[in-house]
């Protein structure tokens, strides 16, 4: 968008942009506060939670018990000490060693603050991180986050408690929509108070400069996940003209029209997804596409499933 705007910076507007939703008052946030907490901790008990637990795995196996060998048990398993003992084999049983810290990483730059549909990138943003985040809660793991956008808005480190899923979603919603996005440096310098490994999720529209190096840093220690956050009007203006546009960063305001424009825009934003399809391929990471034109939870169920098929190999 900042490029568009710069070829068109001497067009005078000749039509008023579209008007921003004002400030969501205090009762107004809280009422969708609780919306958002009813619906994902319904989904949460209506099966996400075990698709969560069995797609992001703990540090490792810890021993249990042993019990008689049936036929079919790895032959790895059997304890022989205790088959020594016993006279007939007998085989370990281990328990999944969860202690696992799930992060959030989540862009609160003015480009989210933007929808062309029923919901703006944000609130998209703030369910699915409440989602994900009583999801991880309900399997007793710690959740932490951190708001970015051309600096830290807010830092919350990894925790088990309700409260602080509930404050973090009234933080991306009630906030202010401000601010330049600054992915690389900001998120580097989360990554640097995130001591422990983490299944982190990184959650943002990425239309400004591709953070390449802070995303090879944190798949380098975490388990990474990049959540793009996709309106249609972001890949595709209108043909037909004009029409005014208004940077969600800068505020500045612009008009725009015609074919040959849209085509421009529509290759760039095309290039400019695809750069981020093919880092993630390269680092070997997750990519979850969620769009505020489409329901999330199908994307969400069928991003699960393909983790689950690609670390059963």
């Amino acid at each position: 968008m900042r490029a568009l705007l710069s070829r068109l910076r001497r067009r005078r507007p000749a039509a008023p942009a579209p008007e921003r939703r004002g400030p969501i008052t205090p009762p107004e946030l809280m009422r969708r506060v609780r919306r958002i907490e009813i619906h994902t901790k319904r989904l949460v008990d209506r099966g996400v939670a075990g698709d969560y637990h069995s797609v992001f795995r703990g540090r490792g196996m810890e021993y249990s018990e042993v019990r008689p060998y049936q036929p079919g048990d790895d032959v790895r398993d059997i304890d022989w000490n205790v088959t020594a003992r016993m006279g007939v084999p007998f085989v370990k049983q281990y328990v999944e060693e969860r202690d696992l810290t799930v992060f959030l990483a989540i862009d609160v730059s003015g480009s989210l603050a933007f929808g062309s549909r029923g919901v703006l990138k944000r609130e998209l943003a703030a369910e699915v991180a409440a989602l994900l985040a009583f999801a991880a809660l309900a399997n007793q793991d710690r959740v932490g986050a951190a708001l970015l956008s051309d600096r830290i808005e807010l830092f919350l480190r990894p925790a088990r408690r309700r409260n602080q899923v509930l404050r973090l979603v009234r933080e991306i919603l009630g906030r202010p929509a401000r601010g330049g996005t600054e992915l690389e440096a900001t998120l580097r310098a989360a990554l640097a108070n995130l001591r422990q490994r983490s299944v982190l999720f990184v959650i943002s529209d990425f239309l400004a400069p591709l953070p390449e190096g802070a995303l090879k840093l944190a798949a380098a220690r975490h388990d990474l996940v990049v959540v793009e956050i996709v309106d249609p009007r972001d890949l595709a203006l209108p043909v037909t003209g004009p029409v005014a546009l208004a940077d969600a960063e800068s505020g500045e305001l612009l008009v725009a029209g015609g074919r040959r424009l849209a085509r421009t825009h529509f290759e760039r934003e095309r290039a400019r997804r695809q750069a981020l399809a093919d880092l993630t391929r390269k680092l070997d990471v997750d990519h979850l596409e969620l769009r505020t034109d489409r329901p999330y939870l199908p994307a969400l169920v069928s991003f699960f499933a393909a983790r689950r098929r690609r670390y059963a190999r």
